[in-house]
């Protein structure tokens, strides 16, 4: 998958690459495996604004992906590779053996044709998926779940891919794409291979309309308020801060303010944090 950019026809054009979509299929999306995205625009059920700067956005249908991968010794050919508007990585369908198709992340190197499997008779080759336990030691992989038969949670993003480490009794070690070392049950499902779509992260926006067709509405500088709308708002001019660091609109600190609460249970299966000194 390459970059591919366009003649300066306007200063945003002049910046603006995009990804070669050229090596995916020209088909569309498998119609059963569509269903209706409806967007809340950062709003919840109140209809309370709790995420800002959401909404607008091109409308997109959702693609039913395959994360538990449970269809277990029935190999599959690959139909065709496509975009997915959901995700930054793009998705393989799958046409089982018995008739069924289903979606998949595309790890890289996958393309038409090829046969993929799930369970122990499985190879250890891109596309594949198998329980930690039946993986050798230094093996790449993606999709990793976190509680057996619930699905991938983890190492799901375009171009990522984690690495198993060791296997200490019922849990492997492994090394996740920001360094940190966690604990995984050996009977959680993992995918061989490195996500696809490499060239993701070196896509250059351009222009704040292309953000807009994402979803995205325009960021205000806190500083750029007044007072009664943002704790840096006010002030002749450009003002400092005026308190002893920065903060987000309700006050609260905005640069290595610990907030996180839930998932304290998790905790005790990382060995070694990613920000560890």
């Amino acid at each position: 998958m390459a970059i591919k950019k366009y003649k300066p026809t306007t200063p945003s054009r002049r910046q603006m690459t995009v990804v070669d979509y050229s090596t995916l299929s020209k088909t569309g999306p498998e119609k059963s495996l569509i269903c209706k995205l409806k967007k809340n625009s950062g709003r919840n059920s109140y209809g309370r604004i709790t995420v800002r700067h959401h909404g607008g956005g091109n409308r997109r249908k959702y693609r039913l992906v395959d994360f538990k991968r449970n269809k277990e010794n029935v190999k599959a050919t690959v139909v065709s590779l496509e975009y997915d508007p959901n995700r930054t990585a793009h998705i393989a369908l799958l046409n089982y053996e018995d008739g069924e198709k289903r979606y998949i992340i595309a790890p890289d190197g996958l393309q038409v044709g090829d046969v993929v499997q799930s369970g122990k008779e499985a190879d250890i080759k891109p596309g594949n998926a198998l329980c930690l336990s039946d993986i050798p030691f230094g093996t790449f992989i993606h999709n990793i779940e976190l509680h057996p038969g619930k699905g991938a949670q983890l190492v799901r993003s375009a171009g990522t891919m984690a690495q198993l480490m060791a296997k200490e009794g019922n849990y492997a070690l492994v090394r996740l794409p920001s360094g940190e070392l966690r604990k995984v049950m050996l009977n959680c499902m993992a995918t061989i291979g490195q996500v696809g779509n490499l060239d993701h992260e070196n896509v250059n926006i351009g222009k704040a309309g292309r953000k807009r067709h994402m979803g995205w509405r325009p960021t205000v500088r806190g500083s750029a308020m007044n007072p009664c709308d943002h704790p840096h708002g006010g002030g002749e001019g450009k003002a400092p801060i005026g308190r002893p660091g920065p903060v987000t609109p309700w006050g609260k600190p905005a640069l290595g303010y610990k907030t996180r609460k839930k998932h304290h249970r998790t905790d005790k299966m990382i060995v070694k944090r990613c920000n560890a000194k």
